[in-house]
């Protein structure tokens, strides 16, 4: 008799690290650390870690939603007039209901196929960009975004050997200069920085 042992599959999602960035000397913003460790074959990356606002999820779930009409999509937490960004309470109960939001969306195989869920969860593009490389409009792919903003985050030593042996052989940085993908700078040390606001206007 043969046992065959599958590693049963994991997702860990953890939305954290709440931050205020400033948009202008007039509006700020909260933006939220999610992180990704996985062995799922569904993702590009097996861990991965960005920032967020509350408006991208919105935009997240909205395209998850025209694309899977027939599923009812858990719902994000609500957003009051009352939110006050000064109220750690308000902050960490939103934070929550992002997180719940995301680990329900990620039991579900028919909203793990879409791209725009993994380009929204590991990589710091817009929600213009994502749609543009969805649609085919840029030069790169969707695993290229990913793998791009994997080869800039140096939080992961794993990922970086394997960064180190595709630079030795010396045309990793033309690739991805010609790509056309541009590395959002602001957004690549995880710890993450927030992804500037002007990406999102």
């Amino acid at each position: 008799l043969i046992f065959i042992m599958h590693l049963q599959e994991f997702v860990t999602v953890l939305v954290r690290d709440p931050r205020t960035q400033k948009e202008d000397s007039w509006h700020s913003y909260i933006d939220y650390e999610i992180f990704i460790h996985t062995n799922s074959m569904c993702f590009t990356r097996k861990t991965s870690c960005v920032r967020r606002r509350f408006r991208e999820f919105v935009w997240l779930r909205q395209r998850l939603q025209s694309n899977a009409v027939l599923i009812q999509l858990p719902e994000l937490p609500s957003k009051t007039p009352f939110f006050n960004m000064n109220n750690p309470h308000h902050v960490d109960h939103r934070r929550q209901g992002l997180q719940e939001f995301l680990e329900k969306i990620l039991q579900d195989a028919l909203l793990l196929s879409d791209s725009r869920l993994h380009l929204f969860l590991q990589t710091q593009l817009s929600p213009e960009d994502m749609e543009a490389c969805v649609s085919g409009q840029t030069k790169y792919s969707v695993a290229d975004a990913i793998h791009k903003f994997a080869s800039l985050n140096r939080r992961f030593p794993i990922e970086d050997e394997e960064r180190k042996k595709d630079k030795n052989d010396g045309d990793s940085d033309s690739e991805s200069s010609s790509s056309g993908l541009r590395p959002s700078d602001d957004s690549i040390s995880c710890g993450c920085k927030a992804s500037p606001a002007s990406e999102e206007s």
